[in-house]
């Protein structure tokens, strides 16, 4: 018990130190708030070095044909666009809709007007590529009340900023571990819901019941969407995201399915996937290279498991 309530007291003591650091960033002007992006990535590149074997690794697993000339410039930008993204999560804090709205532009908004009309849920698609932090901009210009599904952080105090952040445009969050139940509830309400998630994510083993190729490499996938998908009926989209310049995204909304009851198994993900790898391949510095993508590819698949 006092070692618990010593973990919660340290959270809320780094919390509290921390947030009026991130209000005050939050608050630069946008030239100066780039330059500090700058200055960060320096410093997480070159000093910390942060995940550079893991960065490494992955670029050198997927792009086998390209130099360590090519992949030292992509690794590069990978940096400073990550850098980039994670402030601009903070710039989220005190940023307004008119600014949010002309820095993260949906070319096909109308394509939502439309599924208004027909008052379906939907499902999206989403990816670590470019920028998804900045996406919950869609819920200020629809009737849908879009629902983002993540991972919950280990720090409560930290937790619930992202919490606030992502929902500060009138988002609800849940957790993936309350997802289903949430989402379920959801169908028996009144209202249009939009149901948001990456699902880009490397399964824990134990639900590693789907291998496909990511990439050329044959892994594991996260297969909360389509099942969400095809359980509930609800048409499935994804939300293609491109970085035009620094500080400005656009997002189009791709179909991928608006009959997933009656699609076949696998057939969103392998779709969703599709796409995300001719993003990955045309621009590969905005993809979130960080994280271990490909960590189960040599791991023995569990008994049952489908290998495409």
């Amino acid at each position: 018990m006092f070692a618990t309530n010593s973990t919660h007291f340290m959270q809320f003591i780094i919390y509290w130190l921390v947030y009026p650091m991130l209000w005050v960033i939050s608050k630069l002007p946008w030239r100066l708030f780039y330059a500090f992006s700058t200055t960060i990535f320096f410093f997480v590149y070159y000093i910390i070095r942060y995940r550079r074997k893991t960065v490494t690794e992955n670029m050198e697993l997927v792009f086998p044909e390209k130099s360590k000339k090519e992949i030292n410039a992509i690794r590069k930008g990978f940096y400073q666009h990550m850098c980039d993204m994670f402030l601009e999560m903070i710039k989220s804090i005190s940023i307004s809709n008119e600014e949010m709205m002309k820095r993260f532009k949906i070319t096909n908004i109308e394509k939502l007007h439309q599924l208004e009309v027909k008052k379906q849920n939907i499902i999206v698609f989403m990816a670590h590529y470019a920028s998804y932090e900045w996406s919950n901009v869609v819920d200020i210009q629809t009737a849908f009340q879009a629902v983002g599904i993540y991972k919950q952080i280990g720090n409560k105090y930290f937790d619930r900023l992202v919490h606030d952040i992502r929902a500060r445009f009138g988002s609800r969050v849940v957790t993936t571990k309350n997802a289903m139940k949430v989402i379920t509830e959801d169908q028996n309400t009144d209202g249009l819901y939009m149901y948001g998630l990456a699902s880009d994510q490397s399964p824990k083993m134990h639900n590693a019941m789907y291998w496909t190729d990511f990439m050329g490499v044959k892994v594991p996938t996260f297969m909360g969407g389509e099942v969400l998908a095809k359980r509930l009926d609800l048409n499935a989209y994804y939300l293609k995201v491109e970085k035009i310049k620094r500080g400005y995204y656009e997002a189009e909304f791709v179909t991928i399915t608006e009959d997933s009851k009656n699609s076949e198994d696998y057939s969103l993900v392998k779709a969703y996937l599709r796409i995300l790898e001719k993003q990955i391949k045309d621009n590969p510095q905005y993809y979130l290279w960080s994280h271990k993508r490909w960590k189960h590819r040599n791991a023995e698949k569990p008994e049952g498991a489908t290998i495409d």
